[in-house]
């Protein structure tokens, strides 16, 4: 038998837990010596030190680990309640990553408040141009929200189109539209020129969209997650220039590489 000293190491718990877990009845040790109260452990019960240790860290309470315990689950059952709680973390752990890239982004603005690059903004027409698209939709405007919806609508719009045998005629084309269901959701178009005839029988939809006479526009270098300083430089500007927006914005991607630290892009919003 183990002193509960050594079963706490093997075990790499506190000796304070494991009085804990024998006080509520989750762990109890073999043998108490009736004169001394010392608490001895058998190596075996490390299995159920073990279980008691996963569920703890897979979110539940002490209660509900004595509760599944009790019911036997078996290793396979909690190797896979574990694998989805890994998940779950993960999920979670990129989801704090995002926003923490999200909130280096506001800092920058705010520290470079005053100095907006607003003489790189170009006024120029945008000529009409056919594309095939698909679209999504996302909780909002931020990049955080954008991202994970309209980079796989581009993939499987690529595929789509070599399947159909369109070839690209021109730059990616990205634009959005608030949902009308007015939830403060966002439509999302991923789109494509072509130079093919709409058919119903297309995954995909061809579609037409229309010339701007005149539209502000900003070139962005780098990810499409950190675009939001030149897209509020962009909106200053308009802004101190007396103007106002007319139409849906569009990102038209200039050059697109693996690294999207290489990527350009040009934000253009129709004035």
């Amino acid at each position: 038998m183990l002193s509960i000293g050594d079963f706490a190491r093997h075990g790499r718990v506190s000796v304070r837990m494991l009085r804990h877990y024998d006080a509520i009845g989750l762990l109890q040790p073999a043998h108490v010596d009736a004169s001394s109260g010392y608490r001895f452990y058998e190596a075996s019960q490390l299995t159920r030190l073990n279980r008691v240790i996963a569920l703890k860290d897979l979110g539940f309470t002490l209660q509900q680990v004595q509760d599944v315990l009790d019911n036997q689950v078996s290793a396979a059952e909690l190797r896979g309640m574990l694998r989805l709680r890994q998940s779950e973390l993960q999920c979670q752990i990129d989801n704090d990553r995002n926003r923490l890239a999200q909130v280096e982004v506001r800092l920058r603005i705010i520290e470079s408040e005053g100095a907006m690059p607003t003489n790189d903004v170009v006024i120029k027409p945008i000529p009409a141009v056919r594309v095939a698209e698909l679209t999504g939709r996302a909780g909002g405007f931020e990049p955080s929200h954008i991202s994970p919806v309209i980079q796989p609508l581009f993939e499987e719009l690529s595929g789509y189109l070599e399947k159909a045998g369109i070839a690209f005629a021109g730059p990616a084309v990205a634009y959005y539209e608030d949902s009308p269901d007015g939830d403060g959701s966002v439509i999302v178009h991923a789109a494509v020129p072509v130079n093919a005839t709409p058919d119903p029988a297309h995954p995909f939809t061809i579609v037409d969209l229309p010339e701007v006479k005149q539209a502000a526009t900003i070139v962005h270098r780098g990810s499409m997650d950190e675009c939001l300083p030149d897209w509020q430089a962009l909106g200053r500007w308009i802004d101190d220039h007396g103007h106002s927006s007319s139409g849906a914005a569009r990102e038209v991607t200039l050059e697109y590489t693996e690294d999207p630290s290489g990527w350009v892009t040009e934000l253009q919003v129709p004035v």
